[in-house]
């Protein structure tokens, strides 16, 4: 990992596999239509469940470059926000809620990050959840995969969200490791008590993935939320699971090799299934994040325009 002194109004992408990303094409065509002058994008790798110096280093570092201006954080948002939030001036209400950052930006003189996650993804699922669609399919669930940032923001968007006759049956959050498990349902258990009932099962195995989903009715929301399938190869689940009838498969990974998606996809015709890869979730993802780091909006049309640039560079590998 090299830190260089930032020469021009500078963005980082905090990763693994930073350099793979979509975002390093479309960023300069972004910056133009948005007239950010001289802006760049640069990745800074770091491994996953690095040493809490690492990346303490890493905001010091964008904390006190005057051209460094901000970061999107990607994978390391829970790590992160343990090793370093004390370094930062002023922290959004989800980053403090949910101890997890990916957004990194300075405003007004003060150093600041928030999580943008339990808004962006709840942008994205609007895209492919129809309107009352809960309300529809009275036995579906959410099933998802992975317990870190993602996971909580998902959560936090249907429970905070509910109550209006519009809700899945229930929550399934599933992981490898138990303390993230616990600390997502210590995490909604504390602010959406009383909401939509919520189970949570440790499965070191992704054979015991299979067996979770296999309980799950039909129509239900199955989401990949590990990051196997980008970062690390594999899926959560064996290639003999079974998806529910009519299910909604969301792969929140938009490249790499899909495993998951692909194992959703063998089934589209059998089980009657949709499958969503994590495009526009990218999209939703990266904007919101360049509209703190740049004091800028990007919403409406706007953001339609940075979707139609975006999809010149849509390879999704």
């Amino acid at each position: 990992m090299r830190l260089e002194k930032a020469t021009q109004p500078t963005m980082y992408f905090i990763g693994v596999t930073t350099g793979g990303s979509s975002i390093m094409k479309v960023f300069p065509e972004w910056a133009k239509a948005l007239g950010l002058k001289d802006a760049v994008m640069k990745g800074i790798d770091i491994a996953i469940h690095e040493k809490p110096e690492i990346y303490r280093e890493v905001v010091s570092f964008i904390k006190n470059e005057p051209l460094s201006l901000g970061a999107l954080v990607t994978t390391h948002k829970i790590d992160l926000y343990n090793a370093a939030h004390d370094l930062f001036d002023e922290e959004g209400t989800y980053a403090k809620q949910f101890c997890e950052i990916s957004s990194i930006y300075k405003k007004d003189g003060k150093f600041c990050c928030d999580a943008k996650d339990p808004i962006t993804c709840g942008m994205a699922m609007e895209e492919f959840v129809p309107k009352n669609y809960w309300k529809e399919h009275p036995d579906a669930g959410v099933f998802i995969m992975g317990a870190g940032g993602s996971c909580i923001s998902m959560c936090s968007y249907y429970m905070r969200n509910s109550g209006h006759g519009n809700d899945p049956a229930r929550i399934v959050v599933a992981n490898r490791s138990l303390p993230r498990l616990r600390e997502c349902e210590k995490i909604n258990n504390t602010f959406y008590p009383h909401t939509i009932p919520a189970e949570y099962h440790l499965t070191a195995e992704p054979g015991q993935n299979d067996a979770v989903m296999a309980g799950m009715g039909a129509g239900s929301l199955v989401i990949n939320a590990t990051g196997l399938g980008k970062d690390r190869p594999g899926s959560p689940l064996t290639d003999n699971a079974v998806f529910p009838q009519d299910a909604l498969v969301w792969e929140l990974n938009y490249r790499g090799e899909r495993l998951f998606m692909h194992q959703a996809e063998a089934q589209q015709k059998t089980r009657h299934v949709t499958v969503i890869d994590g495009w526009m979730y990218f999209i939703y993802g990266w904007t919101q994040v360049i509209a703190d780091v740049f004091q800028t909006t990007i919403l409406g049309e706007r953001l339609q325009e940075m979707s139609r640039i975006a999809a010149q560079f849509n390879n999704r590998t």
